[in-house]
């Protein structure tokens, strides 16, 4: 696992400066403690940092071919790279190291611009070819690694933070207010935008050729839900087999590795799996509060006594929250899940014991796993009750009811599903994944933010999804898990796995997002994966024989914090400094009076306004760090 980045001039007189190389490579040093390298020729310099897994003696990079004409810096791990190796030998490439990296670069020297589709696993990775002086740069196939990259045809400039692009001479830093209206809606940034207007992210499954001034991005994967006839028992085979499979391979390691485990049926079948595989006890390592509304720790040790792990804990308190102005460094991006705390400080936990982890993440967006599922098919019910008693009528019963401080209340759940079936119908499951409503943004919003924002539907990218897959073949199931995989899973949940864990220098696998295994559960019907109102269903009954009763069929928590509480406590005098006032003024996007009159109605438990308030909290820190 690395950090990568790079710098090309088209002007082939105009040299790199090995010195910017270095800057860049430093930014991103917690991406890769152990080593740096960089390798400047003229007008091309690339750069990587390094977390040794594998080869750990011979893999320093940038690697190059036999006659060093070509040059690579990558960011991942290759799982199938001994099985392409043999292959690439067997048609005549010599080898100088045991790395994946040079896997790749002998499978660009064999297949071109087609050696994407060879690789199985997570990468970005950038090519330098010599002889045809181009650029080649791709991203792996679901986005698990990122890349961002500048390019204004003077210079290209990428790098898997922003931070690290940052560092070049003269990156105008303004702020793209669509993408900004974005993270406001949803509390992540979709690709391709990024939070700066003139910073890209390169999609994932796709590529990048940068050759005589032209650049041209080519997608080389897409996930087809081509459903299958198979009998529910194969299903079952071939889920059990595959992700068996998919779990060995990334076992793959040099270095120390264990689980990260919730207690939840996803991290709790990777645990399973690896236990059947592993010779040595599993290291687990799981994350709980003290508020137990909010805590799945018996659900953890549960897993952990049956399948008998070394099993770690920690307990959140409010206080490790003040690490958030050091996690805004991370990110690079305003980024809302309040999910990154945990997941940073239990991947913090982890790199005290291993230097890899495989996660669970990936399960719910290929099965169904979220209430937002099954509140789509209520929808079709609740839609039958007369619309002024909807809009009006049960909207106002509610307001008069004060918020719970639970983490899943009825009355949360209600509140929420009230609110979300208000947006349109053809959004579907997504309107429960909404957090400000137009009629908010009204209010929040001044008039340069309002006249800004130049694409005026904020829910556009989710309707070109829905648009990509074919409505008449595919049923509603089909094209939500389809819009998830697309937007919320890449830019929401592997954006935080990233981002928190290369914060402490761990790298986190994810078996469920082996291509092969995406695949095939895109070709498994909607109704084993969401069976009447329960999800999972199929993923459920392969795994039934190993996993406890009480782990596959309890409710679906989440990875949350109780941020709604921690607002109203220990984390209001950062909430009061942050969105104070005047600085909201001097900022010049939202209406202060607005904002003033979140913090007051959450403050004193009349609405939970958590989602809104944290995620002006975030863009106001990151404006801060960023901006100034």
């Amino acid at each position: 696992m690395c950090g990568i980045c790079g710098l090309i001039y088209n002007d082939v007189s105009k040299s790199v400066d090995p010195s910017m190389i270095g800057r860049m490579c430093d930014t991103i040093t917690h991406r890769g403690p152990d080593d740096v390298g960089t390798w400047v020729e003229g007008n091309v310099g690339l750069g990587m940092r390094r977390l040794s897994i594998i080869d750990l003696v011979t893999g320093k990079q940038p690697i190059s071919n036999e006659d060093d004409t070509t040059w690579i810096v990558f960011n991942g791990e290759i799982y199938n790279h001994d099985e392409l190796r043999r292959q690439l030998q067997a048609k005549g490439h010599k080898f100088k190291t045991k790395t994946d990296t040079e896997a790749i670069l002998h499978a660009y020297e064999e297949y071109g611009e087609d050696c994407p589709a060879k690789l199985n696993g997570m990468f970005a990775f950038a090519i330098w070819d010599q002889k045809l002086k181009k650029l080649f740069i791709a991203r792996d196939r679901i986005g698990i690694k990122p890349l961002y990259y500048f390019y204004d045809h003077e210079r290209f400039i990428f790098g898997s933070e922003i931070k690290a692009i940052l560092q070049t001479e003269e990156i105008p830093r303004r702020i793209d207010l669509q993408a900004l209206d974005n993270f406001l809606t949803f509390e992540y940034i979709p690709a391709p935008l990024s939070i700066l207007q003139d910073v890209k992210k390169l999609m994932p499954g796709h590529s990048i050729s940068l050759s005589n001034r032209q650049l041209k991005i080519k997608k080389y994967w897409e996930v087809e839900f081509n459903l299958n006839e198979a009998s529910e028992a194969e299903f079952k085979y071939r889920i059990r087999e595959l992700l068996s499979d998919a779990v060995k391979i990334r076992l793959m390691s040099d270095v120390p590795l264990g689980a990260f485990l919730s207690g939840g049926i996803d991290s709790s079948t990777i645990v399973a799996l690896m236990s059947q595989v592993m010779k040595q006890p599993v290291k687990t390592f799981s994350i709980g509060f003290e508020d137990s509304t909010y805590n799945e720790l018996d659900y953890a040790r549960l897993i952990a006594r049956t399948f008998k792990t070394d099993h770690h804990e920690f307990i959140i308190k409010p206080n490790a929250v003040e690490l958030t102005e050091n996690l805004i460094y991370f990110l690079d991006e305003p980024f809302g899940d309040f999910s990154i705390f945990p997941t940073y400080l239990v991947s913090k936990m982890a790199r005290e014991y291993v230097t890899v982890v495989l996660s669970g993440d990936g399960g719910d967006e290929l099965f169904a796993g979220y209430d937002t599922y099954i509140a789509d098919r209520y929808y079709r019910k609740y839609s039958m009750i007369p619309a002024s008693i909807r809009s009006k009528f049960i909207p106002g019963i509610l307001d008069r009811v004060p918020p719970s401080s639970q983490k899943k209340g009825i009355i949360n759940k209600i509140k929420r599903f009230v609110e979300g079936s208000t947006l349109p119908e053809d959004l579907r499951h997504v309107r429960w994944m909404i957090f400000l409503l137009e009629q908010e943004k009204s209010k929040l919003y001044n008039n340069d933010m309002k006249y800004g924002i130049l694409e005026k539907d904020p829910y556009k990218f989710i309707r070109t999804y829905f648009a990509n897959i074919d409505y008449l073949k595919h049923d509603a199931t089909s094209q939500q898990l389809y819009v998830d995989i697309k937007t919320y899973l890449v830019d929401d949940i592997l954006v935080k796995v990233d981002r928190m864990s290369m914060a402490t220098s761990l790298e986190a696998r994810v078996p469920f997002l082996d291509y092969r295994f995406v695949e095939l559960a895109a070709s498994i019907p909607s109704n084993m994966k969401l069976r009447h109102h329960q999800t999972k269903y199929i993923l459920k009954k392969a795994m039934d024989d190993i996993l406890p009763h009480d782990i596959l069929y309890r409710g679906k928590q989440g990875f949350s914090i109780p941020i709604k509480n921690w607002l109203r406590q220990d984390l209001k005098p950062m909430m009061t400094d942050v969105l104070a006032t005047e600085k909201i003024s001097r900022e010049g996007f939202f209406d202060p009076s607005y904002v003033e009159q979140l913090k007051t109605e959450h403050l004193k438990g009349i609405k939970n306004h958590s989602h809104r308030l944290w995620a002006l909290m975030m863009f106001g820190m990151w404006f801060d760090l960023y901006m100034r």
